[in-house]
């Protein structure tokens, strides 16, 4: 009896234990239970959104006038201050005019004894004609005279033109500014010798206001852009032809620009076109030969569908995809076209519909098929999955 005691307390024991550790294993059990996921998802919505594309390029003058010396001579002053703005028609350059004016007044005194000789030869052709009548003097005298008063009259006429063409050589002695713009170091000094349409400029004057802007856009661009206005994707609008600029220094241009025309020549060597566009410049804040990038607009997107950047990863070949979650609550796994990048946003082409609820946080801890939860994604004040317009301003994808 003492023995039978004894067992049963240890039976209780190992039962208690049992129990114990049955107690805790279920326990456990229930710890390694995963919880649903949380991930932070984006809406779909179509957007109104201006497409723009950046071109690079370089200024140039609206005009420029090579300024040379139509006669030839000594240089006696220089009448302008270099880099200055000049008027068409100032003075810049003054040639010695006294060979010229010697000219001038030796084709003056050439006509003069010209029209002396004139009357006289006239009152003689004027007798004889009257003597003719009478038969007092051959018809050969009186075709002499005759002759000889139309010889006259023909000196007086080259005498006239020889005078003209002097005092246009006279006035040539004053090289004036053929253009209104601003104009450049000088080539020449005082002292020089110039000739007649030399090759070398004595300086050079450009207008830059306006300015031209010539960028290049690749004929893919240009091929693709119409594909799309044929297919009704993208739309002109009444802004589509404002442009911005931005300078070296990556600040913007104050003022818009305006699209003149496109080259109908492409440039075999480049696969380009190029575009031409003018800005005004009325403090001269532009120069020719700047480096500068013209952000062109496209035209209007109505229906456009904007992802954040973050919630487009790359399969092994580089092929974009994204996740999304279903009606059921499941990741689902998509494939994309994507069009260009539009700020931290990238237009997509095909792939999603409005509605979608596209993965934007959380994207490594899911995988698809698998049930989540999900949360509105904070998109830090950015106008995501909203109807507003919006203006996309980035370099063609």
């Amino acid at each position: 009896m003492k023995r039978n005691t004894q067992i049963v307390p240890l039976i209780a024991v190992i039962i208690l234990l049992s129990c114990i550790i049955i107690d805790g294993c279920g326990k456990k059990e229930k710890m390694v239970t995963p919880p649903v996921p949380e991930v932070a998802v984006v809406t779909v919505q179509p957007r109104q959104v201006i497409t723009t594309t950046e071109l690079a390029g370089r200024t140039s003058a609206n005009l420029i006038a090579e300024v040379r010396p139509q006669v030839g001579g000594i240089i006696q002053r220089r009448l302008f201050t270099e880099g200055s703005d000049v008027r068409a028609g100032q003075p810049l350059f003054q040639i010695d005019p006294a060979i010229y004016q010697a000219a001038v007044s030796n084709a003056s005194a050439a006509l003069a004894r010209s029209e002396a000789q004139l009357t006289t030869v006239q009152l003689r052709a004027s007798r004889l004609r009257e003597l003719l009548a009478e038969k007092a003097v051959s018809k050969q005298d009186y075709d002499d005279a005759s002759a000889a008063l139309k010889q006259t009259q023909a000196d007086i006429q080259y005498g006239k033109a020889n005078l003209e063409t002097a005092r246009i050589n006279l006035q040539y002695t004053t090289i004036t500014a053929p253009i209104s713009g601003r104009i450049g170091r000088s080539n020449v000094t005082e002292g020089a010798l110039v000739t007649a349409h030399q090759p070398l400029a004595l300086a050079t004057i450009q207008k830059i206001d306006p300015m031209y802007v010539d960028v290049t856009q690749s004929t893919a661009d240009i091929l693709k852009l119409r594909r799309q206005l044929q297919e009704g994707q993208l739309s002109k609008n009444g802004a589509a032809q404002q442009v911005r600029l931005i300078l070296d220094d990556n600040s913007e241009y104050p003022l818009k620009g305006k699209l003149q025309f496109q080259d109908v020549t492409v440039d075999p060597t480049t696969g380009s076109v190029i575009l031409r566009i003018v800005f005004p410049n009325p403090k001269g804040m532009l120069l020719p030969g700047m480096y500068v990038r013209a952000i062109v607009q496209e035209g209007v997107h109505k229906n456009a569908i904007l992802v954040p950047q973050q919630a487009v990863s790359r399969d092994p070949k580089g092929n974009p995809l994204t996740l999304t979650v279903d009606k059921d609550g499941k990741v689902q796994q998509k494939p994309l076209t994507l069009d260009r990048a539009i700020g931290s946003e990238w237009l997509v082409s095909s792939g999603l519909e409005p509605g979608d609820k596209v993965i934007a946080e959380g994207m490594l801890k899911v995988k698809p098929g698998i049930p989540v939860k999900t949360v509105p994604f904070d998109t830090g004040g950015k106008n995501s999955g909203k109807t507003d317009n919006a203006t996309a301003t980035a370099k063609t994808k």
